[in-house]
């Protein structure tokens, strides 16, 4: 019974993915290894009348994809692991931009790196005392009693960038409901037509590149 649902849901999945793949000029895919499930909200909100996007299954979208007009293009090499298909009609310079900037808080795990200074700001936490006041002290916090709650004397840099956030960091941050990491969709690559761009091509500094061409403008007046 459970297979024969199965088997009816990859079925309806994969026709109305290569509906969407037929219906687009564009289609991105993205790696969701280490993408929080609960930013998709923000994520499609974002994207709201610009670009659809889709969690679904490698092989679906692999079976989907070679009944499609893209069948005959390399995109399917990027199919692996868990990933989300991104539908749209813009260029695909522009869809990976405004990917770029669809970004959202996440908690810190145990083991990531801190792409920055990660710190914890004095005041009120609102915190009763009990277990939490030891999960503080164990990650280095300043921490008071002053009336029914659990106070911090001062900031406090709990994590610097590039180092490894510790068990003990990322329990007393959960414990205060800080979320320091900003996290977004990792684009592998994109295809249009049977032309297929890599992150690293669509990864365009633009204010650098303008920048550039102030210069060669002036450059070229000199």
């Amino acid at each position: 019974m459970v297979r024969s649902h199965t088997l009816k849901w990859k079925q309806k999945e994969a026709v109305e993915l290569k509906k969407l793949l037929d219906e687009s000029s564009v289609v991105a895919v993205a790696d969701l290894s280490r993408f929080p499930a609960g930013l998709f909200g923000e994520i499609r909100k974002k994207l709201a009348g610009k670009a659809k996007i889709r969690v679904t299954k490698t092989r679906v979208a692999l079976k989907a994809l070679r009944e499609s007009k893209f069948k005959d293009s390399a995109i399917s090499e990027h199919f692996k692991g868990s990933i989300a298909l991104v539908f749209t009609k813009l260029d695909p310079f522009e869809l990976y931009l405004i990917l770029k900037k669809c970004k959202g808080k996440a908690s810190a795990k145990p083991g990531m790196i801190a792409e920055n200074d990660i710190v914890v700001p004095a005041g009120d936490t609102g915190l009763p005392p009990g277990p939490a006041l030891s999960d503080l002290k164990a990650a280095g916090l300043p921490v008071m009693l002053k009336g029914s709650s659990i106070k911090l004397s001062a900031d406090k840099v709990v994590t610097r960038k590039g180092e490894v956030i510790t068990p003990e960091v990322a329990r007393a941050l959960s414990k205060l409901d800080i979320k320091p990491l900003e996290v977004g969709l990792k684009v592998m690559a994109a295809v249009e037509g049977s032309q297929v761009f890599e992150a690293s091509v669509l990864d365009i500094d633009l204010d650098k590149t303008l920048q550039n061409i102030i210069k060669a403008y002036r450059d070229s007046l000199n």
